[in-house]
């Protein structure tokens, strides 16, 4: 009972800490009305349960995510006539507004983006602060490249919070493709923050995707994990998005076939990303092509997918080998950044500045408590890094930067 009454008095406290103001008590509940309405909403207007219960197997959780959904789809759902998806589909056109709006309510709308760093400012500065949410990021680029190094990194820094991009840390899924995943390396990269190690660990979901069709099996449950834990997760990494497409689908009479099924996987990234409001990276392979010695291209390889991955991504990173463990990006296509290239490094401590490899990162700080240690658990006070770069000759006279943050 002493033990029942601590971990109620926990609670309460937990409660009192992270009582939002009310302006931000505004803002999140414009958050849910955009985002999150949930499918059971359907129920007050006249569809029963059992029909709402199907919709939730298939990963149709949100009222935005039945008009995400075309109906012949939703008549694929085993119990569901085309009757009973004409009513689905006009209760939740009442329920949603997906009509025409203002460019200044689409403004207020994309203030609720946030970007997650990278872990070199010389890359966050290329993506205009970090990795986008509502957005599909790809970057490609041949073996060696440090797309998997970026994703590791990614899990990491998607759990630090960033006042200055509108980000407060959060979970990570991660579906791997190409078993490249290793905790190890997580471990490696957490050194550089001092987080409490198996929170950071606990924080991650991996699935490792054996066949393409696995691959969207685990969207439906990346779908339902989100709606379970909303505004919990925040990012979603797939390495790589290709991989068991060239393996399931080879030669050309299986081209067209392939391309549609990408498609298909790909509208699903795009409308879980903007559903839930998370940032989706994908990382993607590079194939010989055969016809760039005719236009006199400078390099003869391009990234898989075709025009199909290509138009589906929001960004797009080309990685390229630099001198010793130094990466270059470069914008290969977005709708917001101009093209250009940033010197990014990969180390032990994972992605970052090329101009700091030789010097020693002491991170001071209190990062024992991560932004979500359960599900619903949320800690209101974090105490950002301290960096202080120092020269491995100059370790006595360190040139420290102190930049002490206190978010609620």
């Amino acid at each position: 009972m002493a033990l029942e009454g601590r971990i109620r008095a926990g609670k309460m406290q937990m409660m009192e800490q992270v009582v939002p103001r009310q302006d931000d008590q505004t803002e999140l509940n414009d958050y849910e009305m955009s985002f999150y309405q949930d499918v059971e909403l359907l129920q007050s207007h006249g569809i029963n349960v059992a029909d709402i219960k199907k919709l939730l197997a298939v990963g149709i959780c949100t009222v935005k995510g039945i008009m995400m959904t075309t109906r012949k789809r939703l008549c694929d759902v085993k119990g569901l006539s085309e009757a009973k998806v004409d009513k689905i589909k006009e209760v939740a056109c009442k329920l949603s507004n997906n009509g025409f709006i203002t460019a200044l309510e689409v403004t207020e709308r994309r203030k609720l983006c946030y970007r997650i760093s990278t872990g070199s400012r010389e890359l966050d500065k290329l993506l205009g602060g970090g990795i986008e949410s509502q957005a599909i990021t790809e970057v490609f680029g041949e073996f060696r490249t440090g797309k998997t190094q970026l994703s590791h990194t990614l899990c990491v820094m998607s759990q630090i919070p960033n006042e200055t991009s509108n980000f407060k840390g959060g979970k990570v899924i991660y579906i791997d493709t190409e078993n490249t995943f290793r905790p190890d390396r997580l471990r490696q990269i957490n050194e550089r923050f001092k987080m409490d190690e198996e929170a950071m660990l606990d924080n991650i979901l991996y699935a490792r995707a054996y066949t393409s069709d696995h691959q969207m099996e685990l969207l439906d449950f990346v779908a339902a994990k989100f709606h379970e834990e909303l505004g919990v997760f925040k990012l979603l990494i797939v390495d790589s998005i290709m991989a068991l497409f060239r393996v399931d689908y080879s030669g050309r009479g299986e081209l067209a076939e392939r391309q549609q099924k990408l498609a298909q996987m790909l509208s699903r990234l795009q409308k879980i990303a903007e559903e839930y409001n998370v940032a989706v990276f994908v990382t993607n392979q590079m194939t010989a092509d055969p016809g760039a010695g005719m236009t006199f291209q400078a390099d003869p390889k391009k990234p898989v997918g075709g025009h199909i991955l290509a138009h589906a991504s929001t960004t797009r990173i080309m990685l390229k080998k630099g001198r010793g463990e130094t990466r270059i990006a470069k914008i290969y296509d977005s709708p917001d950044l101009p093209e250009n290239e940033a010197t990014f490094a990969i180390a032990t401590i994972g992605v970052s500045d090329a101009r700091d490899l030789g010097s020693s990162f002491f991170f001071l700080g209190d990062y024992t408590n991560l932004p979500y240690r359960s599900s619903r658990e949320q800690v209101s006070n974090y105490t950002l890094a301290v960096l202080c770069f120092a020269s491995r000759s100059e370790t006595n006279n360190a040139d420290c930067r102190h930049s002490p943050s206190l978010i609620s």
